[in-house]
């Protein structure tokens, strides 16, 4: 005889095993994921670059306004020298003077300005750099616990496979094709009786059907066709 008890407990393990495949699923597509470390990663570098750049900018801006030192130390030179004695030459040598003086000032500042940006993007490499290191080593502790759960749920999944043959050898062809088919349309295929109520579909039942019920036979709902079960 079919017992509903036995559909039952195939519907329960049937559960929780799609419940773990699902979690396996879930473990098992983690495992290896960079995704974050990698976003890490990509902040770092960029850090990086900006802070090569930004030194590329303030080397060459040092570099000028060493070079606007010099010359003008040699025009000052040329100036207060006595050896250019011509108005307009002195003039023009004036001129030109105050021209470098005023650029030197301007790159000077500009060179200032990029020591205090060498210095914020140093920092900002300093904390990206921590921030990957510790996202790196949650990273591996995940990894080692996403392989464990996939383990454990692996054997799970076994031990209940094993036990849902050893249920669907008690029943012959037809109760499973049956019980596989409810199972595709609806959440259940097996639902308790409570207090001579259908569970699923909250309708009493009939006498005739209760009596089935209660006898251990297979008995469909006559309103939703659920196999019953009387606990």
């Amino acid at each position: 005889m079919v017992l509903p008890r036995d559909l039952f407990q195939l519907q329960e393990l049937d559960s929780r095993i799609e419940q773990e495949e699902r979690a396996l699923f879930d473990r098992t597509a983690r495992l290896g994921n960079r995704q974050v470390l990698d976003e890490a990663q990509k902040r770092l570098d960029d850090a990086k670059e900006r802070l090569a750049r930004v030194g590329r900018e303030r080397r060459d801006a040092e570099w000028q306004a060493d070079d606007l030192r010099s010359r003008i130390a040699a025009s000052e030179k040329q100036l207060y020298g006595g050896r250019v004695t011509n108005p307009k030459e002195l003039a023009s040598l004036q001129r030109e003077v105050e021209i470098m003086k005023s650029r030197r000032d301007q790159i000077e500042t500009r060179a200032l300005e990029l020591i205090e940006a060498v210095e914020k993007v140093e920092k900002e490499v300093a904390t990206l750099n921590e921030e990957y290191r510790r996202l790196e080593e949650d990273w591996q502790q995940e990894q080692k616990r996403l392989n464990g759960e996939v383990e454990r749920l692996k054997s799970s999944l076994a031990e209940l496979k094993a036990k849902r043959k050893e249920i669907a050898a008690r029943l012959d062809g037809n109760c499973l094709d049956l019980y596989e088919r409810l199972r595709q349309q609806k959440k259940n295929a097996v639902v308790r009786v409570e207090q001579g109520i259908c569970s699923a579909c909250r309708i009493a039942l009939s006498a005739s059907l209760l009596q089935r019920a209660r006898s251990g036979q297979l008995t469909q709902c006559g309103t939703c066709g659920r196999i019953l079960f009387i606990p």
